[in-house]
This record gives structure tokens, sequence and C-alpha cells, in this order.
């Protein structure tokens, strides 16, 4: 009997997934927290533009590299709000940030290459590395910074096999934003090895302490960034599936190619429902940035007043990275959270080896939902 490919078969499945799924099977009244999606449903105008181009027609494949119009709304956001400039030719729509990650990698490591993440990370980062054939290489960052980036120890990892360094900001797991100048650091050191920096900002829309802007707007070496972002997160469109890679040329075009034999395109309609959120109204969309900025306040407030509970500050996306100050795996205290108090969280061995203690809370939920979450956590933790 064929089996699958030792590259499918070395994939690993998420820990996230793994709760997910424990949850669904547990059913009562749980506090969700363990997965990172908005809890609002994409605004009436964008539905609206959506439902009226699949009326109109707009039901067929488009380009590779998606339409002209979407092209175009994204460059034009990416340098109006987060400073990066490509022209819509340096630009692909793609099917959710997930594809141009995805593409990324494909077209950035070859076999046998290596792929450097600062940890604690994404774990879909390392399957990408796995399905293109290349070695994932997690670097450690220190958690007495609260995992700030450090663009020495990235450096120092880096050898003549580094393809690609994936920057996460702001990151999932822990909420940070990257410094710009440790940022700008890597991306040199990473253009001195003739690698790519593949800067993973589909938070960025979610970034509250200070101005968001975008790793290729900073760096004296924008043709080593590959911009990857998404309407998933800022617009509460994670269903339409809908993202976006922008970088030099070469590497766009040769990307649009490959899609020839992978997704042909994104979704017609979601393209359009993408240049409505991109152009249209965007008071709903800062309504809800106020909103997500409240419950990261109160994210903040209840850990401080937890005793024994910690996690660097979030300063941009929906993650808290909680270090519960148990010496105990974080799957078994992530599973005891569900069983015996209800609440889910993800567990930080999910994220890497970095900090396998920890567990990552989503607070892409109400402000009540929050709240009774965290009295549930702060029960449990007692007793544990």
């Amino acid at each position: 009997m064929p089996t699958p490919t030792d590259r499918v078969r070395r994939a690993e499945r998420s820990r996230i997934r793994v709760m997910f799924d424990l949850a669904q099977r547990h059913g009562g009244d749980l506090v969700r927290l363990e997965v990172g999606e908005p809890d609002f449903d994409t605004p009436a105008h964008v539905i609206d533009a959506a439902a009226s181009a699949a009326r109109d027609g707009a039901t067929h494949y488009t380009s590779n590299a998606g339409l002209p119009a979407c092209r175009r709304a994204i460059s034009d956001t990416l340098a109006a709000e987060y400073g990066v400039e490509h022209d819509p030719d340096e630009v692909v729509v793609t099917v959710g940030g997930m594809e141009a990650l995805h593409l990324a990698v494909l077209a950035a490591v070859s076999p046998g290459e290596e792929l450097l993440v600062p940890g604690p990370t994404w774990p879909n980062y390392k399957t990408q590395a796995t399905l293109a054939d290349g070695r994932f290489r997690e670097v450690p960052m220190p958690a007495e910074t609260g995992f700030a980036l450090d663009a020495d120890r990235v450096i120092d990892a880096m050898s003549d096999d580094t393809a690609a360094v994936v920057l996460t900001t702001p990151s999932n797991p822990t909420g940070r934003v990257f410094d710009r100048d440790e940022c700008r650091a890597v991306v040199e050191a990473a253009a001195d090895h003739d690698a790519y920096v593949i800067a993973d900002e589909v938070y960025l829309g979610l970034t509250y302490d200070g101005p968001a802007q975008g790793i290729a707007a900073y760096t004296g070496r924008p043709d080593h960034v590959l911009t990857v972002g998404s309407c998933s997160k800022r617009y509460a469109m994670t269903g339409w599936r809908l993202g976006w890679l922008a970088g030099d040329r070469e590497m766009i075009d040769a990307v649009a190619t490959v899609r020839e034999s992978t997704t042909a395109c994104a979704s017609s309609v979601a393209q359009h429902a993408a240049i409505a959120a991109l152009t249209g109204p965007q008071e709903p969309f800062e309504e809800m940035y106020r909103a997500f900025e409240e419950r990261r306040d109160l994210v903040v407030d209840r850990v401080d007043a937890i005793d024994g509970l910690s996690a660097p500050r979030p300063e941009g996306a929906f993650y808290a990275f909680l270090d519960p100050g148990i010496d105990a795996p974080a799957i078994e205290v992530a599973k005891y959270l569900l069983r015996e108090h209800g609440v889910v969280l993800a567990p930080g061995d999910g994220f890497g080896d970095t900090a396998p203690g920890r567990l990552r809370l989503s607070f892409a939920n109400s402000v009540d939902r929050l709240e009774e979450g965290f009295d549930r956590i702060e029960a449990g933790l007692a007793e544990y």
C-alpha cells in the first residue's frame, strides 16, 4: 500500500487545534480563548460589495496574481497605513495569509536550506519549511525581556545555509511588537547572506502602543523583505480567505506562476470584498480596534492581579503569553483547566521549544467572557 511522502508525514499537528478539538468534544459552558479569530462579524458594507459583485457576474477566474483593483487597493493600503511602498505589480493576492507564507517559503527556501524563526513562534512555519524540504531552526529569544527580538541572537544563528528569516510583528503568540532597530539589523544581516526576511505582518493593523509601520518601510534593503498581510484579523474576514504577498517583482512574478498549479487564484468574490474593506468606510474596523485595545487593557490588569501569573505586555495582535508559575507540562495544565474549570487555552509547547510551560490566551472575545475566563483561570491555578 502506498504511503504519504516523508515531508507530509513529518508535518506536525498544531497544539492549538488539539485543544480546539478537545473543547469541541467536551462541550458545555466553556470559555474559548484558544483560537485567534475575531469574534466580530464582517461589516455589512463588505458583505454587500461581495454580494453585488457575485450578482453582477464576478464569479469567474481572475489572473493568478489577482484582480488589478484588488492589487491596487492592497498597494495603496500598504503605503498609506504602513509605509511599505510596492507597485500593484509587486503584489500577489493569495488565499489568506497562510498561502502567502507558504508561497514565500516555497520560493525562498531551497531543499536543505534553513528557515530561521525567533522563538516562541507560530507552529505553522515549521510545517511550511518541511513542505519546502527545508530545515526549520528556532532561535530562542530571552524570557527575561519578555521575548523581545534580540537581533544579535538571530544574526549569530545565520550561516551560508540561511535562506530566510521570519519576523512576526506583532507576535503570535506573545503580542510583542519588535523593535525597529532590531528588525533593521536582521534585514541587513540577511541581505549580507543573500537571504530574505519574511515579514509576517497579518496583525500589523492591531498595534496599540505606537504607530504601525511595516519592516520594509524602515530598512535600507527592502528588496530583501517579503511582506505578508491578510484581511483576516484587522478586518474580521477569516472565512473569506484573502491575503497577500508583496516583494520584489522577480519573486512576485515567480510566485504568481507557481499559483497556476496550486490555487490558481483567490476567490473573485473575496477579492471584491477585500477591495471594499480596504477602500470603503473604516469606522466599523476602528470600532473593532478600540474594542481589542480595551480587551488588551483588561488582560493586563487581570494578569497583574492574579498571584503567580505573569505575561509580557501585549503591544499588538490579540494574544497574551501567560506564565502560570507551575512546574508542569503546559499541555497538562491546559487540559486540566479545560476539564476542571471550563476555560480553553493553547499550550506554550505548541509554539516551539522556547517557552514550553506557557499558555497562550486569545483575547478575541467579549469583555464579559474574558472576565469569566480569568475568574476560571484564577480558580484553576489556585487549585492545581
